[in-house]
């Protein structure tokens, strides 16, 4: 649907772009170290008109978080459709690789910035990210104790601390990739955490 303009008067600027620019800065800064100056300026807006479009900076972010999790994290969805346990892992962690390193993109994951945001003014941002977060845990755990129960996984692993080892691998991808490592880094965390699934 395109929202760059509205009934009646037409507003004076892509709401969708708008959003997109508030987007990369969030992502490239985190929810703290994005000023208000910083967000009119990237979007090329005013502050009412930032007010008028999107509500408060708050209001704001979890906007960008929603456009993220629709444009930037689909390949979950699709990564626990795969038929093998290990087929979901290796799409999770591609999925994350190509992420990471997208030409143009901010380096690391914007869930990963703002889960670790520890000022006041980020509590609530920092509830709602990692309360996002529990949904996609549940569903991994979930299809984790499907392939134990398909015999996929050995006996005597435990779904959900697995669930939390892959989890741990695809965060500190996105923590490694912020701070500067290369495709080939990322690669060969991939390829190890594949080289070590456990199989029965």
């Amino acid at each position: 649907m395109d929202i760059c303009s509205t009934r009646g008067r037409p507003r004076e600027f892509c709401v969708d772009a708008a959003l997109t620019a508030a987007l990369r800065l969030f992502w490239s800064k985190g929810y703290e170290g994005t000023s208000l100056t910083d967000l009119t300026e990237a979007m090329g807006i005013t502050r009412p008109s930032l007010y008028a479009a999107f509500g408060n900076k708050e209001s704001l972010f979890r906007k960008a978080l929603d456009l993220y999790e629709r444009e930037k994290l689909s390949y979950i969805g699709r990564a626990l459709e795969q038929p093998t346990v290990r087929g979901v892992a290796r799409a999770l962690l591609e999925g994350s690789l190509e992420n990471q390193c997208s030409v143009g993109e901010p380096r690391g994951c914007l869930g990963v910035i703002s889960s670790v945001a520890c000022g006041a003014e980020a509590q609530s941002i920092r509830e709602e990210v990692l309360e996002r977060g529990k949904k996609a845990h549940a569903a991994m755990i979930a299809r984790m104790e499907r392939a134990k129960a398909e015999g996929e996984l050995p006996a005597g692993i435990d779904p959900e601390g697995l669930t939390k080892y892959l989890t741990a691998i695809l965060q500190g991808m996105a923590v490694q990739a912020g701070a500067g490592a290369s495709r080939e880094d990322l690669q060969r965390l991939v390829d190890t955490t594949l080289a070590v699934w456990p199989t029965p």
